[in-house]
């Protein structure tokens, strides 16, 4: 019923404040007004199996709207698409993005894959043959969530990854310089020891940024 839409998440450069990147965030439109949160459906598509055709839905639609900004003479910048466990349980993702890709014009790099280390480790050796087979394609990977997992660190060592994505449960409390503070601090000089870029999630305070711009 076309009631599904995409917002798109800003990634921000602290050295210089300037607009690095978009993150695609799935939010389901109710016919009488307001949304419906991704955690009211996203589980149910997970179950039921439509989450591949949800998946799907999300890559096509953020590369066409790439391809619109584009079309408009904005500047593009990459965009993160979240793929389920489900999505890496075959290969066919890998040419649902090569389609959306050509079909709109744009550079495979444009477009980056966000898996979380849960999804990455139900079955390791399937997806490090599946993000081998994206990082050829020339799409960027991103780990989300991480720290949330139990297998952080073999995910780092199997997988080709460009960037690690600090959950925002651990950025919430940086600022008071507790046990939160010391994982962000050795997950950034972890992730650029491997020559990872790093992104912290759900930044919202100026203490925030300053304790991250630190760092």
């Amino acid at each position: 019923k076309d009631e599904f839409e995409l917002f798109y998440q800003p990634q921000i450069k602290l050295e210089t404040g300037e607009l690095v990147g978009l993150e695609a965030l799935i939010r389901w439109r109710k016919p009488g007004g307001g949304y419906r949160r991704p955690d009211e459906f996203i589980p149910a598509s997970e179950d039921s199996g439509l989450i591949r055709n949800l998946g799907e839905w999300v890559i096509r639609q953020a590369a066409a709207q790439m391809a619109c900004w584009h079309f408009e003479g904005l500047p593009l910048v990459p965009v993160g698409v979240n793929v389920s466990a489900r999505q890496c349980s075959d290969m066919s993702v890998v040419d649902i993005i090569r389609t959306a890709l050509h079909s709109n014009g744009l550079e495979p790099h444009m477009l980056k894959v966000e898996l979380t280390e849960s999804t990455a480790m139900r079955d390791p050796d399937r997806v490090a043959m599946l993000l081998r087979s994206i990082d050829e394609l020339g799409a960027g990977i991103a780990v989300d969530d991480f720290g949330t997992g139990y297998s952080s660190l073999s995910l780092l060592k199997r997988f080709p990854i460009d960037e690690l994505k600090i959950d925002k449960s651990f950025v919430g409390d940086i600022a008071d310089y507790g046990d939160d503070a010391a994982i962000v601090r050795g997950t950034i000089a972890l992730a650029h020891g491997l020559g990872m870029k790093v992104v912290a999630e759900g930044v919202e305070t100026a203490a925030q940024l300053s304790f991250l711009a630190a760092h």
